[in-house]
């Protein structure tokens, strides 16, 4: 299916995922935005090397839960993103959330990046959030269908 996905760690070990459903709800979530799945790289690290991933490539001095780099063309995602589980695991707690709803809701968060949502202008972080739900939503039936 969507065997063009890797699932990478930098200082950090690999979050307990289901890789295959996760893999099938990416293909489905890029479907739903009438894309299709090119190769992405899931890279999970900590605070420091998000930090200095930031620093690099973006100028940006500060911690940040994930960092997009797109590289799609047309209809085709690709891209690689960096996520740190440090941010991600306290931005749950700030939130209430569990870890792995907030972790699910960043790695597709990415994904809705390559697929022309944005979230930094006005209103937009609303339709980012909207479709982030919407996502979590169908990994949830997903899962219920396993």
């Amino acid at each position: 299916m969507a065997a063009n996905i890797t699932w990478n760690t930098e200082n950090v070990n690999l979050p307990d995922l289901d890789v295959r459903l996760m893999e099938k709800w990416l293909a489905e979530v890029a479907r739903n935005h009438d894309r299709i799945l090119g190769q992405l790289c899931y890279v999970f690290c900590d605070d420091e090397t998000i930090l200095k991933v930031n620093r690099e490539f973006l100028n940006h001095d500060y911690y940040t839960d994930i960092i997009t780099f797109d590289y799609s063309r047309r209809k085709l995602v690709s891209g690689d993103m960096y996520i740190s589980l440090d941010t991600v695991a306290s931005n749950a707690e700030g939130m209430g959330a569990s870890y792995e709803t907030e972790l699910n809701r960043v790695i597709v968060h990415g994904l809705l990046h390559l697929c022309g949502i944005n979230d930094k202008g006005e209103g937009e972080r609303e339709i980012m959030e909207a479709h982030e739900d919407a996502a979590l939503l169908a990994l949830g039936k997903l899962k219920e269908e396993e």
